[in-house]
């Protein structure tokens, strides 16, 4: 009879442990495609900001340039330089190869300067988070008396 239930809580164990592996699985799935979703969200943002920006440019550059030609002042050209670094950021940002530039420099990152990644007095342990927890719960013990 111990034989039996032993074997039976076995398959038992194995079984959950499948399922947990397999709940790993789609929980790293799941936050995968989060991560696609949010990242597809920002270049959609990009691209619509570009359209507003865009013209926002063209017609800056238009009454500008129509203005520095009849009060003949070349000064006034002066706005179109720095609104043409955030047109061409922009633009590089919505359907250039920005993205791929800065993931390139991450990965360079994450293997030359892992050191600037860690986390300010390390890793949160269940002691420190139960240590912070107990001396919260003492502390609005205190505040309530």
């Amino acid at each position: 009879m111990g034989f039996i239930l032993s074997k039976s809580m076995e398959q038992n164990f194995q079984k959950q442990q499948e399922f947990m592996l397999l709940n790993s699985r789609l929980q790293l799935v799941m936050q995968n495609q989060m991560r696609e979703r949010q990242m597809a969200m920002q270049v959609a943002w990009s691209r619509e900001f570009l359209k507003y920006f865009g013209s926002f440019f063209g017609l800056a550059t238009l009454g500008l340039t129509v203005g520095a030609v009849k009060k003949r002042k070349a000064a006034l050209l002066a706005p179109v330089i720095p609104l043409s670094f955030i047109l061409a950021y922009q633009m590089d940002m919505a359907y250039g190869s920005l993205i791929h530039r800065v993931r390139a420099e991450a990965e360079s990152i994450m293997v030359s300067e892992s050191e600037r990644l860690d986390v300010p007095h390390g890793m949160p342990t269940f002691e420190s988070i139960e240590k912070s927890r107990r001396a919260k719960a003492h502390l609005s013990s205190l505040l309530e008396k």
